[in-house]
């Protein structure tokens, strides 16, 4: 292997690695792990799964956490965050942090931005574009996403600085202070430290 095809398969492992992480997040806070993937979580290596160092002890945490809790406890941990027949404990819409009332204009913007990246909302899902689940998961795409028009950098830093780094730092820091997160304030610490990475990330592209 010559140095640049060396480099060129560094490249393309650290976006794999950003793809899998913003895939993970996702997963963990549209719904309480799976059996499966809870068990995956407690088997992981306690390496950093992304660029940036400062990744590994936040996700030695989340993984200390995984192999502490059973799934039960996770699921029914979930169910007194995120889930009511009211209000929530705690909203995972960024609408709310960005405006302090969910269906407002941040989520107009959000829908107007999807709409150019050729994407919609599944009609079968209950949840509105602006769940943390659902952004972190078009950042999924534009990563992995085969379209190079639209799963580039240019467009993976816009999207990241209009509709995640606006908010979701602030719910990580509701999450993280919540008396009845136990496995969501270690999510909350890796997903914010993440977030840092992504940041300087992009910063350095200017």
């Amino acid at each position: 292997m010559t140095q640049a095809q060396f480099s060129n398969s560094s490249a393309l492992d650290e976006e794999t690695a950003r793809a899998e992480v913003y895939g993970l997040l996702a997963t963990l806070f549209h719904a309480a792990p799976s059996a499966e993937l809870h068990a995956n979580l407690q088997v992981a290596v306690t390496e950093a799964p992304a660029r940036g160092a400062m990744l590994e002890s936040p996700w030695s945490e989340l993984v200390a956490a995984a192999r502490k809790m059973t799934c039960n406890d996770i699921s029914r941990e979930y169910d007194a965050l995120f889930v009511s027949v009211g209000k929530p404990e705690i909203t995972l819409f960024g609408s709310y942090y960005l405006s302090g009332f969910l269906n407002e204009k941040p989520l107009v913007v959000l829908r107007t931005d999807i709409a150019q990246l050729g994407l919609a909302r599944d009609e079968m899902q209950s949840i509105t574009e602006d769940h943390v689940a659902y952004v972190l998961e078009v950042m999924r795409y534009l990563i992995a996403g085969d379209d190079v028009s639209i799963s580039n950098l240019t467009r993976q830093r816009a999207f990241f600085a209009r509709h995640v780094q606006s908010w979701l730092p602030a719910l990580c820091d509701v999450l993280a202070s919540h008396p009845k997160s136990v496995f969501y304030k270690s999510v909350a610490a890796f997903t914010k430290a993440f977030i840092s990475v992504e940041s300087q990330g992009f910063d350095m592209l200017e």
